[in-house]
C-alpha cells in the first residue's frame, strides 16, 4: 500500500460503539486508548462511503460519488481517477483506474502481462447497487496491501449515466426495495444507454467506446438489479452467450469460469443462480438464457474477445444485502482474474488469433432446443388471485409457498446465418456517420490515393422489415433480404479502405453486413438508399418508355410474360410504365444499392501503397 500524504477529517468518520462507550468515561488513559484504537480503525477502514454514513438505505449522488474518489486518488498512489469524454448531461464521464504499482498506461499493463478488468457502474441509475459496491470495493482494495490485486488492473466508470443518475427521485422503479432515492432509467435524451453500444446515439456511447478502447479489458462486468420474477436468491447472473463467444473462451467460460463464480458466491452465502429471463411466465418450467446482441455491454464485449458478465441483484431483496452481494461478486470475479491471469490472457490471444485466420462469421443466432442445463432452482409459486384493483384474475408470487425444483435452462444456441468475410470493405466518405462510428471503435482504415474504379461485391436490399414504432430513437429493420453480384464502382479520392486483417475483424464484420442483429443497416443509418430519388412523368416518360420496348425486344417479351401470369400488373398502365423504367438505364442504379462494398480480389490494393492506390489515413489511435 503506497498511501498519499493527506490530513485525516476525524469528524467525518462514524464512531463505532466502542468508541462511543470510551468517551462517556474519558479519563486519560481511556481516551489514550481511544486515540491508539480509533486511528488504527480509521486506517483499517479509510474514507467511509455515503452509503455507509447513511444507514446503508442510501445511494451516494453524482457530485459525492465523483467527490470520494477524488479524495482517494490524493491519498493513495495506487488510484487515479481521470476524465473520459463527455455525456449529454454536460459533465464529463470519469474512469477510476487501479493498478498496484501505480501505473496507469496500457502500454504498461500490457508489457507486464495483466488482466485488465473494466466495471461500469449506473447505466440504470435506478439500479444503483454497483456504485455503492465499488466505491467500498476501491477503496478497500487500496487501503490495504494484501487486498490489492497483483497482475490485475481495475478500471471503475463511477457513473455511466450521469443525466439519469442526476434526475433523482423516491418514486422511480415504485416495486424495488430500496435505496430511498435513486436516478432513472433515461440519459439526458431519454435514452437507454444499455441498448446504445452499436448505434451511439448518446455522448456517453460514445465516451464508452473511447474507453474500451483504450483499455482493451480482457473483462468486462455491468452493474445492473434485476426484475420480472420474485424468487428467493438475491444474486443472479447473466454473461456473454458461450456459444456466441465462441471457441475456447465460450468453453472456458461455460465450463471454467461461470462455475468457480457459482461457487465462491455459494461458499460466501449468496448462492447464485442465472439471471432470470422470464416475463409472465411460470419461472418452475425454465427459460431461455437471455440473447446479448452486441447493442447490450456483454453482445458489444463480446465482437472484441472480452468476457463479459452482467451482474443483477434482485430488486425486491433489502439495499445492504443487494449491495453486499455485488461486492462480493465483484470480488469473486476479482479473485479468479487473479490466480488464472495467464489462462485469460492466453485465451484472448488465441481468439483473436483464430479470428484473423476465420473465413466465416455467423450473423444470426437461434435457440438450441435440443440440449439444455439443470437447473437446482429455489422459487415461489407462481398463483392466481382476484386484483383488488380491477376486479380480474392476476398472477402473483407466494412466498408462502416455496419450493426446490430441477428446471431446464435453455443456454445453448446455435448459429443460424454466416457470411463469408471479404478481404476488405470499401465506403465512400458521404457515410460519414457511418466511418465516425467505425473510427470511434478505432477500427483501421485507409483512404483512397485518387479517384479510381475497383470490381468490388455489392449487395442489393431486396426486402426488410421496416418497425412502425420508433425504438430508443430509431426504426430499426429487421428480417433483411439481399442479393448480391460484382460491379465496376466508381471511387472518388478520399473514400474509406478498411482492411480486415486487424484484430477488430468480428466487430467490423457484424456492423457492417447488413443482415447482422444488430448492423448499422439495422439501426437504419443507410435508410436513405431505401427511397428513390430519380423518377419520371408518366405523361412524359410514356413516349420513351414505347421506344426503348421497340430498341429492346427482349424486354418487350418479359412485358408480356409478366401480363400474362399477373392479373393485377396487366390492369395497371402505371406498374407496367414503372416496370420498364426499372429495366432501362433511366433507373437510378443506387436505389437499394448497399453503399459498403466488399472487396473480395486479391491484388496491390489488399496491401496498400502510398502514392498507389491507397494511403495510409494517420491514426492517433493506432494499436
Amino acid at each position: 500500500m503506497i498511501l498519499k500524504i493527506k490530513p485525516i477529517d476525524i469528524a467525518s468518520y462514524p464512531m463505532p460503539q466502542w468508541a462511543f462507550h470510551l468517551l462517556r468515561r474519558p479519563s486519560l488513559f481511556q481516551q489514550a486508548i481511544f486515540l491508539i484504537l480509533f486511528t488504527i480503525g480509521l486506517n483499517a477502514n479509510a474514507q467511509i462511503t455515503p452509503y455507509e454514513q447513511n444507514g446503508k438505505n442510501y445511494t451516494a449522488t453524482y457530485e459525492e460519488c465523483i467527490q470520494f474518489y477524488k479524495e482517494l486518488d490524493e491519498q493513495y498512489e495506487s488510484v487515479s481517477i481521470i476524465e473520459m469524454g463527455m455525456t449529454d448531461a454536460g459533465l464529463p464521464l470519469h474512469l477510476v483506474l487501479v493498478n498496484s504499482k501505480g501505473l496507469f498506461n496500457r502500454k504498461d499493463w500490457q508489457r507486464d502481462e495483466e488482466v485488465v478488468i473494466l466495471v461500469n457502474n449506473g447505466i440504470h441509475p435506478g439500479e444503483p447497487d454497483g456504485i455503492d459496491a465499488s466505491m467500498m470495493l476501491v477503496r478497500d482494495l487500496v487501503a490495504s496491501a494484501d487486498k490489492l490485486p497483483q497482475q490485475v488492473t481495475l478500471a471503475f466508470i463511477p457513473v455511466y449515466n450521469i443525466g439519469g443518475c442526476l434526475n433523482r427521485s423516491p418514486y422511480f422503479r415504485v416495486d424495488q426495495n430500496g435505496p430511498e432515492a435513486f436516478g432513472s432509467r433515461g440519459n439526458s435524451q431519454n435514452l437507454d444507454l444499455n441498448r446504445d453500444f452499436i448505434k451511439c446515439d448518446s455522448k456517453e456511447a460514445r465516451a464508452f467506446a473511447e474507453i474500451f478502447q483504450w483499455v482493451l479489458p480482457d473483462i468486462l462486468i455491468d452493474n445492473h438489479v434485476s426484475d420480472g420474477a420474485d424468487y428467493p436468491n438475491i444474486m443472479t447472473l447473466a454473461t456473454s452467450q458461450h456459444n456466441k463467444l465462441g471457441a475456447e473462451m465460450g468453453t472456458y467460460l461455460h465450463t471454467i469460469f461461470e462455475p468457480a463464480l457459482y461457487t465462491s458466491m455459494k461458499e460466501k452465502h449468496f448462492p447464485m443462480i442465472p439471471y432470470v429471463n422470464v416475463w409472465g411466465r411460470d419461472a418452475k418450467n425454465g427459460w431461455p438464457q437471455f440473447f446479448d446482441s452486441p447493442r447490450y455491454s456483454t453482445g458489444y464485449a463480446t465482437l472484441f474477445h472480452t468476457f463479459g458478465f452482467t451482474i443483477e441483484s434482485h430488486m425486491l431483496k433489502p439495499y445492504p444485502q443487494r449491495v453486499e452481494a455485488t461486492y462480493e461478486l465483484m470480488k469473486s470475479i476479482i479473485d479468479f482474474a487473479v490466480s488464472h491471469s495467464e489462462e485469460i490472457r492466453s485465451l484472448r490471444k488465441a481468439a483473436h488469433e483464430n479470428a484473423l485466420a476465420q473465413s466465416a462469421f455467423p450473423l444470426h443466432w437461434k435457440l438450441d432446443t435440443t440440449q439444455h442445463t439443470k437447473l437446482h432452482f429455489e422459487g415461489y409459486a407462481y398463483k392466481t388471485k382476484t386484483s383488488a384493483v380491477s376486479g380480474l384474475p392476476v398472477h402473483y408470487y407466494d412466498r408462502t409457498a416455496p419450493y426446490t425444483e430441477v428446471i431446464p435452462f435453455h443456454n445453448y444456441y446455435l448459429p443460424s446465418a454466416f457470411v463469408e468475410a471479404p478481404e476488405a470493405y470499401i465506403i465512400p466518405q458521404g457515410w460519414w456517420k457511418v466511418i465516425e462510428l467505425l473510427q470511434l471503435n478505432h477500427v483501421q482504415m485507409h483512404r483512397l490515393a485518387r479517384d479510381t474504379i475497383i470490381s468490388v461485391e455489392a449487395y442489393s436490399i431486396t426486402d426488410c422489415a421496416m418497425a412502425a414504432r420508433c425504438y430508443e430513437g430509431h426504426h430499426s429493420n429487421s428480417r433483411i433480404s439481399v442479393s448480391r453480384k460484382i460491379i465496376q464502382q466508381k471511387f472518388r479520392k478520399g473514400d474509406y479502405f478498411i482492411p480486415l486483417q486487424q484484430m477488430r475483424k468480428r466487430f467490423i464484420i457484424e456492423v457492417l453486413e447488413p443482415i447482422g442483429e444488430d448492423s448499422y443497416f439495422a439501426w437504419n443509418y443507410f435508410d436513405a438508399i431505401l427511397v428513390q430519388k430519380e423518377g419520371y412523368s408518366d405523361y412524359a416518360y410514356e413516349d420513351l418508355a414505347a421506344e426503348y420496348l421497340q430498341q429492346h425486344p427482349e424486354l418487350k417479351v418479359q412485358l408480356l410474360e409478366k401480363q400474362e401470369n399477373d392479373t393485377a400488373f396487366a390492369k395497371s398502365a402505371s406498374d407496367q410504365l414503372d416496370f420498364v423504367y426499372k429495366n432501362s438505364p433511366y433507373y437510378e442504379s443506387a436505389h437499394n444499392l448497399y453503399p459498403v462494398y466488399r472487396f473480395v480480389n486479391k491484388g496491390d490494393i489488399s496491401k496498400p501503397k502510398s502514392g498507389e492506390i491507397l494511403e495510409r489515413e494517420a491514426n492517433k489511435k493506432d494499436e
